[in-house]
């Protein structure tokens, strides 16, 4: 018997099309029908009650000191210029800033702690504006990571494993739940610049990458300026009729394709022509702010004005959670102050602190913190003790992923609270530590989630946010 060539290499490319498309093809039904995806047969249904329906994520980049912000130790002002006791520094690997160095001096924070609200929440007086919302935050002091240099904390905290590859949060939720709004991204990523002189650290597309789940999935970045979303636009000539024409004639041809082959990825083109079609009408109304009340810039502070800062950002947040977006993440780069401290992290607390609390207040005023998960985090912390030279008036700190503190509020969350405990020194968790992938085990159960089902198969196992590790803080949840 004779086998026709050509039938043969066709039946072959067909059957390993349709192999290879398992539960991928499925997933295109988060975005391509606007409903959720647990309803599409991707997940187990929810048995947890969703209290949250979508986060807004306040990255700051470059690791804020929690000694300078959120974590008060009065009792090291006494401590000046002391070395480190050994016993709390217990053979702690170093950074190669900080390795060489003979003397390991203590620097109390130069700034005053107040209490806040009527929780009584102890907060630098760096941070008047947070201080004014400080009964909806859950301020977690007890945080505790695995990487101990930015790129693979950074990739850490948002993916829950240190090396490239792995989907990011936002990701996993729009693989999970799917689009609210048919006309947006499910997940859309902004970066700000500092407005003063800093250490900004580079940040890689991946952070906000789908990894191995299909990529209609990774986070979308909005940028300031004319084109908020690069190549949206149509070039000089194309009209919006002819615009609809030409992705007609190309759907076509690519549904034609999948036929034949059943490659996930081939629907991903369609959706993503789709998409950015419909975000021709959506994003230019979305993005213009000239429709705010002088109120809004008013509350958010004088740099809201300035399209690509963080207050502005914190506004568009805003607006894209009033649209449904599932995930929003604000990245604002600079906190890496390893000299210079003092200085350069009034210039952050200047950049973030009233278009933080600005976002709460809006939120809650709208009615939409109920339901508006809100978290500000950054990668690690920093170290009690000075690196390089100590001066009455100076120093800097170098990485501290042993502890660190973040704040969370609204959905689901208890606010007016602190969790956890560190020592004297701020050096080491003493009570109720609360690792990175509970955290992400936390933020999933305010979702309606459970993290342990939230899985995709990659390579013959299973995958999620979490690993293989996660605990939901219960204390944290209101």
């Amino acid at each position: 018997m004779h086998r026709n060539p050509a039938h043969f290499d066709a039946s072959r490319r067909r059957f390993l099309g349709q192999a290879g498309a398992t539960l991928g093809a499925a997933a295109l039904g988060s975005l391509l029908n606007p409903v959720s995806a647990a309803t599409t047969g991707l997940l187990a249904p929810r048995t947890l009650a969703p209290r949250a329906r979508r986060i807004i994520y306040l990255t700051q980049a470059g690791a804020p000191s929690h000694l300078d912000l959120f974590d008060p130790k009065p009792g090291l002002k006494h401590r000046f210029k002391e070395e480190l006791p050994d016993s709390i520094r217990g053979g702690q690997r170093l950074t190669g800033m900080t390795s060489g160095q003979k003397s390991f001096p203590i620097a109390p924070s130069p700034f005053a702690f107040r209490p806040a609200g009527q929780s009584g929440l102890m907060l630098s007086e760096l941070l008047p504006h947070t201080a004014r919302v400080a009964d909806e935050l859950c301020l977690i002091r007890s945080m505790h990571t695995e990487a101990i240099n930015h790129d693979p904390a950074m990739t850490f905290l948002q993916t829950g494993h240190q090396q490239a590859g792995r989907p990011s949060m936002g990701s996993w939720l729009s693989y999970g739940l799917g689009s609210e709004n048919r006309d947006l991204p499910t997940f859309v990523v902004m970066i700000s610049r500092p407005s003063g002189p800093t250490n900004a650290q580079p940040l890689h597309e991946r952070m906000w990458g789908a990894g191995f789940l299909p990529s209609h999935h990774q986070g979308v970045r909005f940028s300031p300026g004319k084109d908020p979303v690069l190549f949206l636009s149509d070039p000089d000539g194309i009209s919006r009729g002819l615009r609809r024409g030409m992705l007609d004639d190309i759907g076509q041809l690519n549904r034609i394709n999948f036929e034949e082959y059943q490659d996930p990825e081939i629907q991903t083109r369609i959706n993503h022509y789709e998409l950015a079609f419909r975000m021709q009408a959506s994003v230019p109304e979305l993005t213009d702010l000239s429709n705010e009340p002088a109120s809004t810039f008013d509350l958010y502070g004088p740099e809201s004005r300035k399209p690509g800062s963080f207050a502005a950002n914190c506004i568009l947040a805003r607006r894209l959670s009033e649209r449904g977006v599932r995930f929003v993440q604000l990245y604002h780069r600079g906190w890496d102050q390893h000299d210079n401290l003092p200085s350069g992290i009034r210039h952050q607390a200047y950049d973030t602190d009233q278009a933080s609390a600005a976002l709460i207040t809006d939120l809650r005023q709208r009615g939409l913190l109920e339901d508006t998960l809100v978290v500000w985090a950054g990668e690690f912390g920093r170290t009690v003790f000075s690196q390089g030279t100590l001066t009455a008036g100076n120093f800097g700190r170098d990485h501290h992923p042993r502890c660190y503190s973040v704040w969370l509020a609204g959905g689901g969350i208890r606010g007016g609270m602190s969790h956890g405990l560190t020592d004297d020194f701020g050096y080491n968790i003493v009570q109720d530590p609360v690792h990175i992938h509970d955290l992400n085990a936390t933020l999933l159960h305010c979702l309606g989630i459970d993290h342990e089902r939230l899985t995709f198969r990659h390579q013959g196992r299973n995958y999620r946010l979490t690993d293989i590790h996660g605990n939901v803080v219960s204390a944290l949840l209101a």
